[in-house]
């Protein structure tokens, strides 16, 4: 099955090329709870390096291809739409972050193809059969291209309360969750770039190569013309598009609470995520040099110290 591939994978009989960063300086950003750097072989799993957990990332739908060219190894890893990667939520350990105060960080340096198809870089994050199915356990998740509310070929990082679909305040529902910021350009395809998020508790921010891609509310551009946008926001505003007003923390898994309601405690995982009764509808095609999560809201300047330690300048020149 895997010979089969060989065809269709980028440079995968190539040597490593010169790492292009300095991964010292993730690894010294406080808060770091795993950091994958992608240097590991096709059929192996990939591990978590410098962090107190290892955080083994375990492959699905077959070998996930190392390919030459990485910020930090040297290598990526190439998944073709039809593959991911996953930690189950029993062996989650510090990236199980969730609750009423908790904050979260995730930076990634991706090369997307296909950004229609694409949708995923990583989370934990299982939505459910579809339309109006409240038995999502989401969490926290780093998306791509969900124009329902404004965010087509934007990144569109998530951040959920309920698990399932977002409620107004007098409690009525949405169909689907509605909770995420968007940037204001899009995700470039086929070109190198870093791709972050942070949520502090209240806000969500959406960063483009080191920067927050800010962006003000349009309701009707945007399709977020419901007073949940509008008027449910900081002192009865709105909730802005980037950053974006959330404020009710991460949803948090309780088995005798949920077992009935909800589906399992969603897994983490790279490249694909469970919606509309499937985890390869929407999964990723592309290269992914490293990802980094945070349990805190890390700053801007820090951000961008992430962003510029890739070197993606030089990563871009190694490109084929």
């Amino acid at each position: 099955m895997f010979h089969s591939l060989l065809p269709l994978l980028p440079s995968l009989a190539l040597p490593a090329a010169q790492p292009t960063g300095d991964p010292a300086v993730v690894l010294g950003t406080p808060g770091l709870v795993a950091f994958w750097t992608f240097g590991e072989e096709a059929g192996q799993p990939r591990r978590s390096v410098g962090t107190a957990a290892e955080h083994d990332l375990q492959e699905v739908g077959g070998p996930v291809a190392r390919v030459s060219g990485g910020p930090f190894s040297g290598y990526s890893a190439w998944f073709n739409g039809r593959q991911y990667l996953k930690i189950e939520h029993a062996d989650l350990g510090d990236l199980n972050i969730c609750g009423p105060t908790a904050q979260v960080s995730l930076f990634a340096v991706v090369r997307i193809e296909d950004l229609e198809h694409s949708r995923n870089i990583a989370g934990v994050w299982s939505e459910g059969r579809g339309a109006n199915d409240d038995s999502g356990t989401r969490q926290y998740a780093l998306l791509m291209h969900m124009p329902t509310y404004g965010g087509r070929r934007q990144l569109t990082p998530h951040i959920s309360s309920e698990g399932g679909v977002t409620r107004r305040a007098d409690g009525s529902a949405f169909p689907w969750c509605a909770d995420y910021a968007a940037t204001r350009r899009e995700v470039p395809e086929d070109a190198w770039c870093s791709v972050g998020f942070t949520y502090d508790g209240q806000f969500i921010r959406a960063y483009l190569d080191g920067l927050l891609d800010a962006r003000p509310l349009d309701p009707e551009h945007d399709r977020r013309n419901d007073r949940y946008f509008t008027h449910e926001g900081p002192a009865g505003g709105d909730r802005g598009m980037n950053p974006y007003y959330h404020g009710r923390g991460i949803f948090t898994y309780d088995p005798a609470r949920h077992a009935t309601t909800k589906i399992p405690p969603s897994p983490f995982t790279v490249a694909a995520r469970y919606a509309v009764g499937d985890l390869l509808g929407e999964a990723t095609r592309g290269r992914f040099g490293a990802l980094a999560v945070f349990n805190r809201a890390i700053s801007d300047h820090e951000m961008l110290a992430l962003h510029q330690s890739a070197r993606i300048d030089l990563l871009q020149q190694q490109a084929p």
